[in-house]
């Protein structure tokens, strides 16, 4: 018997509204790295773990690459980091003998888990049923509606294939707005 194809594609991906909100109920977070993971998840289109997992080594400043040695797909990437995700990392305080990029103050070790911290600022920001995942949607959305082409996108999310990347772009309806009123000009009617 062939098994039914499941549609588990979420459409959920921020606003920059959301964005800023969300960001300013984690700055209220007891866990005072939030932020920052949040920040640098909006910023890069990571996956949680890769980010929480992420080590001073595999940052390079200069370059303003990050190397991500192990990724869901077994393959490793770079990251090209924005002024703004440089500006965090750089904020970042380094703790002697510790490798994590943002590592729980108190174990010095990766966070195991964020879900207290990123329900308490998610439902304090009004998001219900937003998941930290739909950050990297998000950051998809972000950069294709800043008119950034699929190609590069999928690039930057470490995607092996354009499907994976659209499943991600999420257009706002500015954009769509823009094209059916260039497509108009276009026939000049």
């Amino acid at each position: 018997v062939p098994r039914r194809r499941f549609k588990n594609a979420r459409t959920r991906f921020l606003s920059a509204a959301e964005a800023k909100r969300l960001l300013a109920e984690a700055e209220k977070s007891a866990n005072p790295q939030l932020k920052n993971i949040i920040s640098l998840l909006l910023l890069t289109g990571a996956r949680k773990t890769e980010l929480l997992t992420a080590q001073w080594q595999h940052i390079d400043l200069e370059r303003r690459t990050w190397h991500i040695p192990m990724t869901k797909t077994g393959v490793p990437r770079y990251v090209p980091l924005s002024q703004a995700a440089i500006d965090i990392i750089e904020a970042l305080p380094r703790r002697d003998g510790c490798p994590w990029l943002l590592p729980n103050p108190h174990t010095r070790k990766p966070y195991a888990d964020l879900k207290r911290p990123w329900d308490t600022a998610r439902d304090a920001a009004g998001l219900a049923g937003l998941h930290i995942h739909d950050l990297r949607h998000s950051a998809a959305s972000f950069m294709i509606n800043a008119g950034i082409d699929l190609f590069a996108v999928g690039r930057i999310l470490g995607h092996a294939d354009h499907q994976s990347t659209m499943r991600y772009s999420h257009l706002a309806n500015d954009t769509l707005m823009a094209a059916v009123e260039a497509g108009a000009k276009q026939m000049q009617l």
